[in-house]
């Protein structure tokens, strides 16, 4: 199993960035496909970013559309989102998961990961 903990989230005006880190401890964390997700109240939870064991490849939902970068950290077994140019609508619970079980070098586009954080909360004002 894996442990995961997500922080860096906040209070941010439009325009302003956010840095999310999510630090994972249990088993290898290169066994592990990762991705970011979020739920706004009152709607469905949906994918963000994901990136693959390798941290070589990644795939965005086209609402982040050059804004938000996912990399990941194999030595300190941590994945991050920085979340720039942010809009009111990016207000959410963001959500790390991992997956055991991806080939090396392909991120998982699916919102059935096995391991999930408690979310951290960022909120962008207008």
């Amino acid at each position: 199993q894996v442990q995961l903990v997500e922080s860096g989230g906040g209070l941010v005006q439009a325009g302003g960035s956010l840095r999310l880190s999510c630090a994972a401890s249990g088993r290898t964390f290169t066994s592990y496909a990762m991705g970011w997700f979020r739920q706004a109240p009152g709607k469905e939870r949906e994918i963000v970013a994901t990136i693959s064991r390798s941290g070589g490849s990644t795939r965005y939902a086209d609402f982040v559309k050059g804004r938000f970068t996912i990399s990941r950290d194999n030595t300190k077994n941590t994945v991050y989102l920085q979340l720039n140019t942010l809009k009111p609508e990016d207000t959410a619970v963001y959500y790390c998961a991992a997956e055991l079980g991806a080939t090396w070098d392909r991120p998982l586009w699916t919102l059935d990961y096995d391991y999930w954080g408690q979310g951290t909360q960022a909120t962008v004002s207008s």
